[in-house]
């Protein structure tokens, strides 16, 4: 039975801590099996060498030992429920037909619609689970405050039960995630606190840290830590895997599990382990994040921002069993997103982000699989939580993410709509590195007659822009001063275009944006690590840098429109329209 290191979890109403720590820290292993096949099979061997996940947890997949949790058995529905939090769990398994069709598949693919939870998430179960082991626990009572770091699902889960049971919740989100996070976890009467995305984990600023400091200022208040907290991976232990090995009559193959804090991943996976020994669990994690491994997956943009939302980190959750995944896929913003917009316009499954970037690591495992395989992927939220992005043509447009099917851009119909940004001739910019100081920027702008200047790290990264009006807004308003670092007053969002992008494309960024960035990336190889051989599928380390080759401008397109002589564009002729 499964056990994963619990967290110290303090209540400052006692002034101490309160302590649930797994029992099998303190019990003795089973003695190993004596033939040479088990020995190597056994739990000696199965984390050995690990230092990552819960290390300390007795489990394995061949363990003998009693559980020392309280487990839930499976029951059925009452016709009518007590309150919503009976509609949790229990959620179909629903076929992919179209998509396998189109991409040739022979396998059969079977969706978990976790969407179909009351709170719209597979986090509704954790929120549940954590809630009420606690209070059985009897470390917290109604009228205490619950706060959580999250990522917003593990939040609406905690909020929905909250309301239910009268606790007072805070939840403390990065600013990269969804607006509708926030109106529903508000309308769940949760107390919202924003924090900056690009903050480490383990630093005071980030939604765990402030969490944390929150903690020890709010009387009665307790963190139930999604990241440690044994209930996380026991909801899918007794329940998620359960209704899996029914509803497939114990016929899986594969399962593919997309990480975020794993709880989803370790229970699941644990349990299906036990029952179906031949299963190979494959974990997704998106580029940026550093969860998969061997570590020279997580070269490629590590530990930079992406667009999904609700998987990966920039650390090993405790309750993430890493030892239990067979194989890892990295997927990147593009093809998850636009994956999740083919399984609503294709397979009509309203679901979110990164349901996409799980199915699209399906895909790929699919379609080397022969007939009579069964891969089962699990689809954690739903499209509610993304209208103004995902859903939004507007948005997946503005962040590059056009496949020309599902989402295509305005075209224009004008002879200089097919030239490329390349035709441009636009002039090498000079950049800016941190340390430069506001005033030092404003006399570059005025000595060299700029109005932009990009700033890049050290290591290549375009940190954002700076630009005269807002140098010019910010000292004025006395936010900044003039000895101040740039970076205080430098654009961190802004728009990229590489040289082979048409005018047309960059036309359309203009429609919203005064200037783009035109970017070269330069893939560099940076050694081996992590035990991966050079040259190897799949396993070539390398890191992606970025240089800023032009600042094109809307005048930069003007000036190329009415400066070329007429004789280039005729015959195709001028103004013939604008946009379709």
């Amino acid at each position: 039975m499964p056990s994963t290191q619990s967290s110290k979890r303090k209540s400052s109403s006692s002034g101490g801590d309160s302590a649930t720590s797994c029992p099998h820290l303190e019990k003795k292993r089973m003695s190993s099996p004596s033939s040479s096949v088990a020995d190597a099979a056994d739990g000696a061997t199965y984390r050995q060498g690990r230092s990552d996940g819960p290390v300390k947890c007795t489990w394995t997949p061949w363990t003998t030992e009693a559980s020392p949790h309280i487990h839930e058995a499976r029951r059925p529905k009452p016709k009518i429920l007590n309150n919503i939090l009976d509609h949790i769990g229990d959620t179909p398994l629903v076929r992919i037909n179209n998509i396998t069709a189109s991409e040739g598949i022979k396998c059969e693919i079977l969706a978990k619609c976790e969407f179909f939870n009351s709170g719209g998430s597979v986090k509704d179960r954790i929120g549940k689970r954590m809630i009420e082991d606690a209070e059985r626990s009897g470390l917290i009572k109604p009228g205490d405050t619950l706060i959580e770091p999250t990522s917003g699902n593990t939040g609406i889960g905690l909020a929905l039960a909250a309301a239910i049971k009268g606790y007072r919740m805070i939840i403390t989100l990065p600013e990269k995630m969804s607006r509708e996070k926030v109106d529903i976890l508000k309308a769940l009467g949760a107390e919202i606190v924003r924090t900056p995305t690009e903050a480490a984990f383990d630093s005071p600023d980030s939604h765990i840290g402030v969490a944390k400091r929150l903690q020890t200022e709010i009387p009665n208040s307790h963190i139930l830590d999604q990241y440690a907290n044994p209930s996380n991976p026991l909801a899918h232990y007794d329940h998620t895997a359960e209704e899996l090995l029914e509803q497939t009559d114990g016929h899986i193959d594969f399962l593919v599990v997309s990480a975020g804090t794993g709880g989803t991943l370790t229970g699941t996976g644990r349990k299906l382990k036990e029952r179906l020994p031949n299963l190979t669990i494959v974990g997704v994690d998106p580029v940026g994040s550093i969860l998969a491994e061997p570590d020279a997956l997580n070269e490629r943009d590590r530990l930079t921002s992406y667009k999904v939302e609700g998987i990966g980190y920039d650390f090993v959750p405790t309750v993430l069993d890493r030892a239990l995944v067979d194989e890892w896929v990295k997927t990147d913003d593009k093809e998850s997103l636009l994956m999740a917009r083919r399984l609503i316009r294709d397979e009509g499954l309203l679901c979110g982000g990164s349901c996409g970037s799980a199915m699209a690591a399906a895909v790929r495992i699919a379609k080397t699989l022969p007939v009579g395989k069964r891969v089962v992927v699990l689809l954690p939220d739903s499209s509610r939580n993304y209208m103004t992005k995902l859903i939004s043509d507007k948005w997946m447009l503005e962040a590059g993410f056009a496949d020309g099917r599902l989402i295509d851009r305005p075209q224009y119909k004008t002879w200089w709509a097919k030239k490329r940004v390349q035709d441009l001739h636009l002039q090498t910019p000079i950049t800016i590195a941190p340390g430069v100081s506001c005033k030092e920027a404003i006399g570059l702008l005025s000595a060299q007659g700029f109005d932009t200047l990009p700033v890049i790290s050290v290591d290549g990264k375009i940190l954002g822009v700076v630009t005269e009006g807002n140098l010019t807004a910010k000292l004025v308003s006395n936010r900044v001063q003039p000895d101040d670092d740039i970076t205080s007053a430098l654009y961190p969002q802004f728009r990229k275009v590489n040289m082979g992008d048409t005018l047309g494309d960059l036309a359309n960024i203009f429609d919203r944006d005064h200037y783009a960035l035109v970017v070269a990336e330069q893939l560099q190889y940076t050694g081996a690590k992590g035990g991966a051989v050079p040259g190897a599928k799949g396993l070539l380390p390398s890191a992606t840098r970025s240089v800023v080759t032009g600042v094109a401008t809307r005048i930069d397109l003007l000036n190329y429109i009415s400066s070329t002589p007429v004789e280039e564009v005729l015959p195709q002729g001028r103004g013939e329209g604008l946009k379709d």
